[in-house]
């Protein structure tokens, strides 16, 4: 099978699903129509994960192991923190960071 037609199954973390929920439910006290479109966004793009998910760069941070976590900028302002397990062909969700926050 060829590398761009390889799908892989999607996981997001306990702590990452709860992420996202905080950050709807935040913006939701403001806006319930951009919560839903917030949530709709980020869970099309967490599901774009299934295929070439090696599309999205590193993310390099000094509280994480060199090359192994990559990001996908989502929402206009949250970056999804995700790492693949080629062995398994799963993506693993890992976190879900507002960019405009400090980590």
């Amino acid at each position: 099978m060829d590398e761009n037609e390889k799908h892989y199954r999607v996981v997001i973390s306990q702590h990452a699903n709860g992420r996202m929920w905080k950050h709807f439910y935040f913006l939701a006290r403001v806006s319930e129509k951009a919560a839903e479109q917030m949530l709709n966004t980020m869970l099309k793009d967490i599901r774009s994960l299934e295929t070439l998910p090696m599309r999205n760069p590193f993310y390099e941070s000094s509280y994480l192991p060199e090359n192994k976590y990559r990001y996908l900028l989502s929402a206009q302002r949250y970056r999804i923190v995700y790492f693949i397990e080629k062995a398994e062909s799963t993506v693993y969700v890992e976190d879900i960071e507002d960019c405009r926050q400090s980590y």
